[in-house]
């Protein structure tokens, strides 16, 4: 089963973008975060034709998230919890092939320090107390999307640009640490060990071009669901695309268990 996240920077701008690389790589799963789309905006038709039902939470003009599957899906939330009145549209829980899949869009926190970032680390202190719940319950669980964390010196081509973004700070980069300390497995890291690899290209300075990336999307693999991986990898070539979102599809496959 082939399961991917990608970050598309507005769904309906990017359609056929979309559409060409779930020809093109058919995943069997894709989150999505970034739909950039009221509600009643998501493009239901296109994706319904090209082979996927879809689960998602829109908002108009930023953040939104989906859940696309070739198998039949069950939401459980679309809301994080631990406060009601956060009105983002950020996090998608459902249920596909008795495995949980958490779809979250991580707050960027810029400029930092400020309101933004104490959103972001307020965001990620809820996100720790679930995932620390399912871990706990010995879910099958995946935290999949884009994370809006550089977890290390490694997942970015110029550490000392970001000590002092939200992105690189020693707080989220800490706080991610002990996300993986709950017994979570970061799949891309653990695939390619000691190699450069990115997610996210800016648009300015030919960053894509000058491959000065940052890893910001992730796929965390619960203690159950670990076992279960088999390969993944990063469709580079997607950002390179025209009109292609600043961040790339990636993906992971897990065998089957029955």
């Amino acid at each position: 089963m082939k399961i991917a996240t990608y970050n598309v920077n507005g769904i309906n701008g990017r359609l056929n973008v979309l559409l060409r690389w779930l020809k093109e790589e058919s995943p069997d799963i894709v989150c999505l975060q970034e739909l950039k789309a009221p509600q009643d905006r998501f493009p239901l038709k296109a994706i319904n034709d090209a082979g996927y039902n879809a689960v998602w939470h829109g908002q108009k003009s930023w953040n939104g998230v989906a859940v696309l599957s070739k198998f039949e899906i069950a939401e459980v939330t679309r809301q994080l919890p631990g406060d009601k009145e956060d009105s983002h549209s950020r996090y998608l829980e459902v249920i596909i092939n008795q495995i949980l899949i958490c779809c979250l869009y991580l707050p960027n926190g810029n400029p930092y320090p400020g309101p933004k970032f104490e959103y972001k680390m307020a965001w990620i202190k809820r996100l720790m107390k679930r995932s620390k719940a399912l871990i706990k319950m010995e879910v099958p669980a995946i935290l999949i999307g884009d994370f809006n964390i550089i977890p290390t010196e490694q997942d970015v081509y110029k550490p000392e640009k970001y000590i002092e973004d939200a992105l690189f700070s020693i707080e989220v980069r800490k706080a991610f640490k002990q996300l993986i300390g709950q017994g979570w497995l970061d799949s891309i890291r653990t695939l390619f060990k000691d190699q450069q690899v990115y997610t996210f290209w800016d648009y300015f300075r030919n960053a894509y071009g000058r491959n000065a990336g940052l890893r910001l999307d992730h796929v965390l693999l619960s203690p159950i669901v670990a076992p279960l991986l088999l390969e993944g990898g990063i469709d580079r070539q997607v950002r390179g695309w025209e009109k292609a979102s600043d961040h790339a599809p990636v993906w992971i496959i897990l065998k089957d268990k029955k």
